[in-house]
């Protein structure tokens, strides 16, 4: 969509949309203190968050994809959707895609000309995934880890000066590596799983599907 008209930039060649404007910009939370270069997409990603964790742990809605994520056979055999939720799944998954999208790309300090080339979307996405494998994709886990992923991140630009740049993929890897040994652990010595979500008393959970 870049290379046409409807999002080109005017008078380039190259796929490139126009400068965002500065009144279109995030606008600092703290804009009297320079250390503190943070502005109100973080407070639109605390939102989301507390939004998610209500909707997957308070709601009917997020009974049915908690329980379509863990078993969809069982799901099916209590009497669920499970077509319909896996669609309300992925809409609510690329709705708060497209808002980590709009924060960063409408930040205030980071990509003031626009979306390029240049804009590394799929590092972007692997960090995602990493994410929220660090975070047990529980949705505060996924906070706490994206604010250590950020730190790391950020963090790496003004240490290069006195250690490799590098030093943050291998400790973003060692950290992969640790999420990923419990399951090897266990199957190499056999051992049982944890227990997860399980659905208890069907008739109380088909009341609750049904309200």
């Amino acid at each position: 969509m870049l290379k046409t008209p409807l999002l080109q930039a005017p008078g380039q060649v190259n796929p490139q949309s126009p400068p965002i404007p500065d009144r279109a910009a995030l606008p600092y939370l703290f804009p009297g203190t320079p250390g503190w270069i943070v502005d109100w997409g973080f407070v639109l990603v605390v939102l989301a968050t507390v939004f998610t964790a209500w909707l997957l742990g308070r709601s009917s809605l997020g009974l049915r994809l908690r329980a379509v994520g863990q078993n969809p056979d069982a799901a099916l055999v209590a009497g669920m959707n499970v077509k319909s939720v896996l669609f309300l799944s992925m809409l609510i998954a690329g709705a708060l895609a497209g808002l980590a999208a709009f924060t960063l790309l409408f930040s205030a300090k980071d990509h003031p000309q626009g979306i390029s080339p240049t804009f590394d979307a799929a590092r972007v996405g692997f960090d995602a995934i990493t994410v929220a494998l660090l975070g047990r994709s529980r949705p505060w886990g996924v906070f706490a880890a994206g604010l250590l992923f950020g730190a790391l991140r950020a963090g790496s630009f003004d240490m290069q000066a006195y250690v490799p740049i590098d030093l943050v993929s291998v400790i973003q890897s060692v950290i992969v590596l640790l999420i990923a040994a419990p399951p090897l652990v266990r199957t190499m010595f056999r051992l049982p799983k944890p227990s997860g979500f399980r659905l208890r008393r069907p008739s109380i959970t088909k009341a609750v599907i049904s309200r």
